[in-house]
């Protein structure tokens, strides 16, 4: 492992979703776990995220769309959370949801508008 790129990784994992869900995930790890935990943080995060050509904004879109069309709504709604904190605006939401209706189809959109619905109402909620 490189410890310089799972440094800047975990600092950028954590910008993106947050504190508490990425140590809750470290510290849930166990010996079968923590080498897929590694290698999320050192390559996703510090490989991928961390190249400065592409805005970390404009990585929430992309992954926005993409998990969508896997279907990862799981995932999904991780990375909404990480998109607002990247500074995606509530009406950016609703236009990533009506593009992935048209390319992945209408079920896909429902699922996304309810996950993003519920986030937004949990938000609103914990003011």
């Amino acid at each position: 492992m490189d410890q310089e790129r799972y440094e800047k990784g975990l600092a950028m994992r954590k910008a993106v979703l947050g504190e508490a869900h990425v140590e809750r995930s470290l510290a849930n790890a166990d010996d079968f776990t923590r080498p897929f935990q590694e290698v999320i943080t050192e390559f996703c995060w510090g490989f991928g995220w961390s190249d400065e050509r592409i805005p970390p904004k404009t990585r929430s879109f992309m992954n926005l769309t993409m998990i969508a069309a896997l279907n990862r709504m799981e995932e999904w709604e991780l990375h909404l959370k990480g998109a607002l904190r990247n500074g995606i605006t509530k009406g950016e939401i609703q236009a990533v949801i009506h593009h992935v209706s048209i390319y992945c189809g209408i079920p896909a959109g429902l699922n996304c508008q309810r996950i993003a619905k519920r986030v937004f109402d949990e938000l609103e909620a914990s003011g």
